[in-house]
């Protein structure tokens, strides 16, 4: 018999059990990347993250015969909620083993959560924030995530929802990019040149970390604009922008790292990061004391990017802005010698942007599937 019960915060043995789960699932998979262990903890510590400053979930764990057996989280995020007129829940943390019953009760505890809470629907997997990565992994099992928070799971989590009665509420495809596919049009260099010269937009580079890090509160603050017609969007708070740009600039290439200004303020970005993953499979998710001299290592040795971040703001997408991110991608790409490129998770619903990649040449290859159900 499976039983569910919701999991105490402050107990550090339900933690570490909700945590470990995932790492015993996936123990003999070569292509599972592991969360980075530290920030697997701040997302289960309402003293560390922000999310826990405006909203709230239940995390619950699935024991059969004393044995950890499934875990998911019920999330209500009042400000998406707020911001779309919705009464929405979200499930995240989703994992279990291949057994229908254990998926069964553990959906259960979650609808019965979000029902008590004068919710009418649940979506995901969506998690604490925005930079959590979306969906049901349902195409692309046969590569490894060019992510920590790009979700990776075996095809009968997507089998199990769609029994359960879950319908589809929007994909989010990830395209390959490679140098000899990705020959970006003279006339796309021309368009951002132009728009350069007569929009007055300019392209900041970075060459050391600190110089980074002083603009990431106005980088934070400039996607809190760009993706407001995105299906996914919310504002996110000062803090949660801090959390999450912060963390992510903190471990990111400069080289990488590229900002569109005009007149001086900050109107759009394009964020790439070396693609570490195999060095935190071999470190199992511990950065601390030796597995963050593997992954600085990694930083020179792999020859894929991932971009995870590229928006500007409405205003000038139709002034040349999208065709300078477009070139300003393919001169990363170039200049720094990667063989592949990760462009991971366009929603569906940004249409141009999904339009203007497979134009580019990019070959959608990883799909996840966000899910809704009424309660």
């Amino acid at each position: 018999m499976v039983k569910v019960e919701r999991m105490d915060l402050n107990n550090k043995a339900d933690k570490r059990e909700f945590i470990q789960l995932v790492f015993q699932l996936y123990k003999d998979n070569p292509l599972w990347v592991p969360p980075i262990r530290t920030d697997a903890k701040a997302q289960l510590n309402p003293e560390k993250h922000p999310f826990y400053e405006h909203s709230e979930a239940a995390f619950f764990l699935a024991r059969r015969n004393g044995e950890v057996v499934g875990r998911i989280a019920s999330i209500e995020n009042k400000p998406y909620n707020q911001y779309h007129n919705k009464k929405n829940a979200q499930f995240y943390f989703f994992e279990c083993i291949e057994d229908f019953e254990v998926a069964e009760v553990l959906f259960e505890k979650a609808f019965e959560w979000s029902r008590g809470r004068g919710l009418t629907k649940i979506v995901g997997p969506k998690g604490l924030s925005a930079f959590d990565g979306y969906g049901i992994l349902i195409e692309g099992y046969e590569h490894r995530p060019a992510m920590t928070m790009m979700n990776y799971n075996p095809p009968y989590y997507r089998e199990f929802v769609e029994r359960l009665g879950f319908s589809k509420e929007v994909d989010f495809v990830s395209c390959y990019l490679s140098p000899d596919k990705y020959v970006l049009p003279e006339r796309i260099h021309r368009i951002a040149e132009r728009a350069k010269k007569h929009s007055h937009l300019e392209v900041l580079r970075f060459k050391s970390k600190k110089e980074l890090l002083s603009w990431a509160p106005k980088i934070g603050q400039t996607y809190n604009k760009s993706f407001v017609n995105n299906w996914e969007y919310y504002p996110l708070t000062d803090k949660e922008l801090d959390f999450a740009v912060g963390d992510a600039l903190s471990v990111a290439d400069p080289r990488l790292i590229k900002i569109i200004l005009h007149e001086g303020e900050v109107v759009g970005f394009l964020l790439a990061f070396p693609d570490v993953s195999a060095a935190i499979q071999r470190c199992k998710g511990r950065l601390f004391p030796f597995g963050i001299i593997d992954l600085l290592a990694e930083f020179k040795r792999t020859d894929w990017v991932a971009v995870n971040g590229a928006g500007i703001l409405p205003e000038f997408q139709g002034r040349g802005g999208n065709a300078l991110l477009y070139s300003e991608l393919h001169k990363t790409i170039n200049e720094f010698g990667f063989t592949h490129c990760d462009m991971t998770q366009v929603a569906e619903s940004a249409v141009q942007m999904s339009h203007d990649l497979v134009n580019l040449g990019g070959v959608p290859y990883k799909r996840h599937r966000v899910y809704t159900h009424d309660l």
